[in-house]
């Protein structure tokens, strides 16, 4: 099982280095193009892996499934990278964490299960530290454009996430992630087209970009997305949660190191209330259930 626990820290490693990569590469293409281009060629090797099970799985009930999640994760990637613009990797990290605290709430509509105590908890510790983030240098809470807009693709992700374990029972999970991501990729490139993004001519693109895309496509998408989909068949959730969740961690290390971003102490105490608010909503209502079993 070790195994599959270090795969899915590498996951976590992946994606959070992934926000300076993408970071980087918004200067070479908008933001909803980006991702466009990057769900379309995940989707299509992914795709042409996974042949046999699209070729065996395929019907009306996988693509309307996989279309609702699509619509969803593209709306939220998009809003996110259109956030990623106007901050920095590591708080776009953090604030995109939060989904991992909405998601309870969010199901609360959606399936009618309340949240229990702990969700209550790291609900609290999630405004806190997202309050502590939008402090201004005169101390005074202000978010701007970027952070409203990630706090946004957050509520978009948990919606995601809700209906991905709503569908997830009846339908197989590779087929479904080749048509949400070939769906995402739709979804991008109407966003990109009701913003009014410049068309980018991709012979221009040097090859730093190519390679950035290459991360994106490759590693970001197809290889962490199956790597989480068969590690999570063999990890216990609450190690599996505790993992995953140190994405945001990776993430505001690699701004540190390769974007020059600053932490003040304010900015990591929020960063911290957040981190304990992610492990408090994952892990939380496991400990919880199995101290009383």
């Amino acid at each position: 099982m070790w195994a599959w626990k270090l795969a899915l820290a590498s996951c976590a490693l992946i994606w959070g280095g992934s926000f300076v990569i993408i970071k980087g590469s918004l200067d070479a293409m908008p933001a909803c193009s980006l991702m466009a281009l990057r769900f379309l060629l995940a989707a299509l090797l992914l795709g042409a892996v996974c042949w046999r099970q699209l070729r065996d799985n395929f019907d009306w009930s996988h693509l309307l499934a996989g279309s609702i999640l699509g619509v969803l994760a593209g709306a939220a990637y998009a809003v996110q990278n259109v956030g990623l613009t106007y901050t920095t990797p590591g708080r776009s990290a953090f604030l995109t964490a939060v989904y991992c605290v909405l998601v309870p709430f969010v199901n609360w509509v959606v399936a009618r299960r309340r949240p229990g105590a702990t969700s209550v908890l790291a609900a609290v510790l999630c405004m806190a530290g997202v309050g502590l983030i939008s402090l201004g240098e005169d101390l005074v809470p202000s978010l701007g454009a970027g952070e409203q807009l990630t706090l946004l693709s957050a509520l978009l992700f948990a919606l995601q996430i809700v209906f991905v374990a709503k569908f997830a029972g009846a339908h197989d999970m590779m087929t479904l992630t080749v048509i949400q991501m070939a769906v995402s990729s739709a979804a991008c490139w109407v966003f990109s087209l009701l913003l009014g993004e410049p068309t980018t001519d991709l012979s221009t693109l040097d090859a730093p970009f190519w390679w950035s895309l290459a991360y994106m496509v490759v590693l970001a998408s197809c290889v962490c997305y199956a790597v989480q989909n068969v590690a999570q068949t063999v990890v216990p959730p609450a190690p599996a949660a505790l993992l995953l969740s140190l994405e945001s961690v990776f993430a505001v290390v690699a701004s540190v190191i390769f974007y020059g971003e600053q932490l003040t102490l304010r900015l990591v105490a929020g960063f911290a209330l957040i981190f304990v608010a992610v492990l408090a909503s994952e892990l939380g209502p496991r400990v919880f259930d199995s101290s009383r079993g």
